[in-house]
């Protein structure tokens, strides 16, 4: 996000421009280039710096520095005489947004001939301070203090977090809690979607303070909702909830959605569920193609540059009257499966079958359309720099959610082809086989600069590989989990965020356990199995492996329970090594379940 702490932790990806046609250039003499090998090689023959401009299209002071920085005289001399610049919409090029997402949006690198970075820059920068800095640069290029020399970290050699790291861990996320506003932090405020998600498994398990933090953070996270056409505006600044940023991006739509849904599932509030309704009447809206498949962002501005607070507090006609703020009409795999993987969560919740229909289109879309061979998918419809992890890795998740919600196996195998392709395109080597952690870019392709894992990504395939062994039961998914688990468990990657570290945390608990196994025995053309089906589906957890066994499919793909042939369909829940009497009424499931012991506290 273009303010820091929200970026860095939502996973925004950044993007330089992957079309045909030419860069746009914002500034009077600004001879914008694109991002490759060859403006390096350029400015390694020319003597020159590469100063790249990472922005997002819908980002309010980008468009500021666009107007104000990049059109300064001063400014443009320094560039023309000294630099070469190049700028990259984040949103296309996922793996120089992973890099430096800690830097949020606008970010400003420099860097010299060689590729090595010469300062780092975080948010909209004045003619003035942008004109000191390149002089300074000019006549001084060693590294400042934001560029940090690299060094070489010993991953940890078990695939849990030591039981003081743990500790620790679980410390800084309760102390991160803001008591007077609600959210963790005192900065900017946003739903966090690992750290709700950490707290209702933890109020699951009989944690009154994790249940009232997070029911806090829900309903303060309500001031971020736009109250006339749905949606999530990004964040708030000023460390409360009442100044938020008006962009509306697909991470805090899709997440914002399964977060409410499950809130509904655990709680019962229907208010919850309400509210993840209104997100999917928004991406309907706005953000859903013709073709089934969605949009990724919406710009906070009417006019770039230009303060949108007031235009946000008119009703619809008095807004549509001044116009909409633009959609960004990329449709990337990522931002389609983070939709998906909502749209299922909010499908088990509701039980709406056009929420469903609306999921499996835009799949179906992806397949016809960003599908690479062998299981992959590619961002854009060309990729500049992919294949890029988090678009096989939120495809994979998208395809396990439908799974888990339709029992279709055609679901089940598609996300084992997507698994199978990170494992062959995206581990991260090492001696001995000790190697950590799936990078955000295609290893098997020559680069610039060698990708490297990241902290979000491998919190998602941790959780991805380990849900889809115990579905499986396939040994080399629990290895791809623990793989990614081990780079998680690494001191100086555990210990890297102040707060926000309830992702490492949910992935721990994960590997640690089982999930909470439901598995409906009958017919699927069967009505009382179906109602069976879908009381399942809505048991309320996050970590649940729930199954349709239909005989006259053939076995399901990991049988490990020989389950009993009765006269009429049944529920049977199982845990520890041991499964419940059958169940053959929808509202006895999740009695069971518990009873066996599922609501464990989290470690």
């Amino acid at each position: 996000m273009p303010a820091l702490i929200l970026v860095v932790f939502i996973s925004v990806v950044l993007a330089s421009p992957v079309c045909a046609e030419p860069v746009k250039d914002h500034g009077a003499s600004v001879r914008w280039q694109r991002w490759s090998e060859a403006v390096f090689e350029r400015a390694k023959r020319e003597g020159r710096f590469v100063l790249l401009d990472l922005e997002a299209v819908w980002c309010h002071w980008c468009h500021v520095m666009d107007e104000q920085t990049y059109r300064d005289s001063k400014v443009l001399k320094l560039i023309n005489d000294h630099y070469i610049a190049v700028k990259v919409d984040q949103d296309s090029r996922p793996d120089l947004a992973n890099r430096y997402e800690d830097y949020g949006w606008p970010a400003t690198i420099v860097f010299n001939g060689q590729g090595g970075e010469i300062v780092k820059k975080a948010g909209y920068i004045a003619p003035d301070e942008m004109v000191s800095l390149l002089t300074a640069i000019v006549k001084n290029p060693t590294p400042g203090p934001s560029v940090q020399e690299s060094r070489t970290i010993e991953f940890a050699r078990d695939a849990f977090l030591p039981a003081s790291l743990r500790m620790e861990l679980q410390s800084k996320h309760v102390n991160g809690y803001d008591t007077k506003y609600g959210g963790w932090g005192t900065f900017q405020k946003f739903l966090d979607w690992d750290t709700l998600e950490y707290s209702m498994a933890r109020a699951r398990a009989g944690d009154a303070m994790a249940e009232r933090r997070a029911k806090e953070t829900l309903k303060a996270q309500l001031k971020l909702m736009d109250p006339v056409w749905g949606g999530v505006y990004q964040y708030s600044t000023h460390g409360d909830w009442d100044h938020p940023h008006f962009e509306k991006i697909m991470a805090m739509q899709a997440e914002n959605m399964r977060i409410y849904a499950q809130a509904f599932m655990l709680w019962g509030d229907a208010g919850y569920l309400q509210v993840a309704q209104k997100i999917k009447g928004y991406l309907e809206k706005f953000l859903l193609s013709p073709g089934g498949a969605f949009y990724t962002s919406q710009d906070a501005d009417v006019v770039q540059g230009q303060p949108g607070s007031a235009y946000f507090k008119l009703g619809d006609a008095q807004r549509r009257k001044q116009g909409i703020p633009r959609v960004d009409r990329h449709m990337y795999a990522r931002e389609n499966g983070w939709a998906i993987n909502a749209l299922a969560t909010a499908y088990a919740a509701s039980g709406n079958s056009q929420t469903l229909e609306e999921a499996s289109k835009a799949l179906q879309w992806a397949i016809a359309n960003r599908s690479l061979p062998g299981g992959g998918f590619r961002h854009d419809a060309r990729d500049s720099g992919g294949p890029f992890l988090t678009d096989t890795l939120a495809m994979g998740r998208a395809f396990l959610s439908l799974y888990a919600v339709t029992a279709d196996r055609q679901w089940l195998a598609r996300a084992e082809q997507a698994a199978d392709f990170i494992a062959g395109h995206f581990q991260v080597p090492g001696q001995h086989g000790h190697g950590a952690g799936f990078a955000t870019s295609d290893l098997t392709q020559p680069r610039f600069k060698q990708p490297e894992p990241l902290l979000d990504e491998n919190v998602m395939m941790a959780r991805f590989a380990n849900l889809l062994y115990h579905y499986t039961g396939k040994p080399q998914y629990r290895q791809l989990a623990d793989k990614a688990m081990r780079f998680l468990a690494t001191p100086e990657v555990a210990r890297k965020r102040r707060f926000l570290v309830a992702g490492v945390l949910l992935a721990d608990m994960e590997l640690g356990s089982e999930p909470a196994h439901i598995t409906v025995v009958g017919r699927k053309d069967d009505p009382a199995a179906r109602e069976l089906f879908l009381a399942a589906m809505k048991y309320p957890s996050t970590y649940k492996r729930v199954e349709w066994l239909d005989r006259r499919e053939g076995p399901l793909p990991n049988m490990d329970v020989d389950f009993p042939t009765l006269e009429k369909p049944a529920a049977f829940a199982c845990a520890n090594r041991r499964c419940s009497l059958p169940v053959f009424k929808p509202e006895g499931i999740a009695a069971v379940v518990d009873r066996l012991g599922r609501a464990e506290a989290p470690r």
